[in-house]
């Protein structure tokens, strides 16, 4: 097992890391549910998984990790596991030195944050300052995040600009809109992966993932391990990135 790892490590090609990969940490109760746990026990789980899969992203070379934490549309889930999931959170960036330390990895979480409550508000302003002068990869949590949000958030922002002054309606192209995306100091989206068998994108990164490519597999997230991560990347090298041309 530990040769088989070894070469797989050794097929990747370098120089063609993806510079920036979206994650679905999707299964994380699926993985629960198999173990006989509560479904807080996989979101635990998946966190610790996230924390494993950034240190290795940012070993190999990636840019930047877009994590898919918590959608607009899960706040329709059961309140007790909503509850859970923004207890879980706010341990997390209560912990943000033990957990960041060493890692040279800038955390910033994107979505609407007006939702949040004021406690965890104020937990999210000083992890990202806590992890602001590092200089390795940028972990973006996306919470309270979803795809058309981010979008009608962008188009008001240039309508406003427009209503100012600022600039004109046919100033409005792909570029000025990608600069008002969450995502705007980041690489472009290279690749979206997701775990525990479902194949769509559940509205993340809707505008980012124009030209990304996907990777879906049946392993849960808790589960998602750095081979399954040197897998991932072996089919992005694999692919011919066109981008629309011949």
């Amino acid at each position: 097992m530990l040769f088989k790892k070894r070469k797989i490590a050794e097929e990747m090609d370098m120089s063609n890391i993806p510079q920036h990969i979206g994650i679905i940490m999707d299964g994380n109760g699926r993985w629960a549910k198999k173990r006989g746990l509560p479904r807080s026990a996989g979101h635990r789980a998946g966190a610790e998984t996230l924390k494993k899969i950034v240190v290795y992203c940012n070993k190999i070379g990636v840019k930047s990790v877009t994590a898919y934490a918590f959608s607009t549309e899960n706040w329709n889930r059961p309140k007790a596991e909503v509850d859970a999931l923004m207890e879980l959170l706010y341990m997390y960036l209560g912990q943000v030195e033990e957990q960041f330390a060493g890692t040279n990895v800038i955390l910033r979480v994107i979505g609407d944050r007006s939702a949040l409550s004021d406690k965890i508000n104020k937990a999210i302003d000083y992890a990202e300052s806590y992890t602001s002068t590092n200089t390795g990869l940028v972990l973006n949590v996306a919470l309270n995040y979803g795809g058309r949000d981010e979008i009608c958030r962008a188009a008001q922002l240039a309508a406003k600009a427009v209503e100012t002054g600022e600039i004109k309606a046919e100033d409005i192209d792909e570029e000025y809109m990608s600069k008002l995306m969450y995502t705007k100091d980041v690489p472009e989206l290279d690749l979206i992966i997701r775990p525990s068998g479902e194949v769509r994108l559940s509205n993340f990164l809707l505008w980012q993932a124009a030209y990304a490519e996907f990777w879906f597999d049946s392993i849960n997230w808790p589960d998602f391990s750095e081979k399954d991560m040197q897998r991932a990347v072996l089919d992005y090298q694999k692919r011919n990135r066109r981008f629309g041309k011949v």
